[in-house]
């Protein structure tokens, strides 16, 4: 079972509360550039997996992460992710059909985040990992995300907290 979702990040600064010295405000200078880039991320029981887009995930963008699910795992997956019109497009739907069974597909109710345990991995993600974050430009921005999904994944008890948390854990 693989649990997946997709979250965005713009060269703009998560701003969150910090410390400086008393008398000293701190400031965040960044460059005002709307420039953003998508991840995509699947998560199993142990682990999770991601790839970082530039701009917004499309179709392909999700036709690529699947074949990239499909390399990695090597196993018959079942795949529960929401209604983005990208997952239930013809072209992601073809692909799926075209595996002959190996990806199974369900959907989580409308309205219902908080039962994809993904939406924790981006919480904890933009909370913790990259807060008051200021990248020079967008090569910098992409490596930063990379390097604290990378950490991220390195940590198998902050995985089974994302499951906790979305009360899907096996008891």
């Amino acid at each position: 079972m693989v649990f997946i979702d997709e979250s965005g990040l713009s060269q703009r600064p998560h701003r969150c509360r910090t410390w400086a010295p008393r008398g000293q405000t701190p400031v965040l200078q960044y460059n005002f550039n709307w420039k953003s880039l998508s991840v995509a991320a699947g998560l199993t029981v142990w682990k999770f997996y991601f790839r970082v887009y530039a701009g917004t995930v499309k179709k392909e963008q999700v036709l690529d992460f699947l074949q990239a699910l499909v390399r990695h795992l090597r196993l018959p997956l079942l795949v529960v992710w929401d209604r983005l019109p990208a997952h239930r497009s013809r072209l992601v739907q073809d692909y799926i059909a075209s595996l002959q069974g190996w990806i199974a597909t369900a959907y989580l109710p409308p309205y219902a985040p908080e039962l994809n345990p993904v939406e924790y991995i981006w919480a904890y993600w933009k909370q913790h990992e990259l807060p008051n974050v200021c990248p020079q430009d967008y090569w910098q921005l992409s490596e930063t995300a990379r390097r604290t999904l990378r950490r991220m994944r390195r940590r198998p008890r902050l995985i089974a907290a994302f499951w906790q948390q979305a009360s899907l854990w096996p008891e």
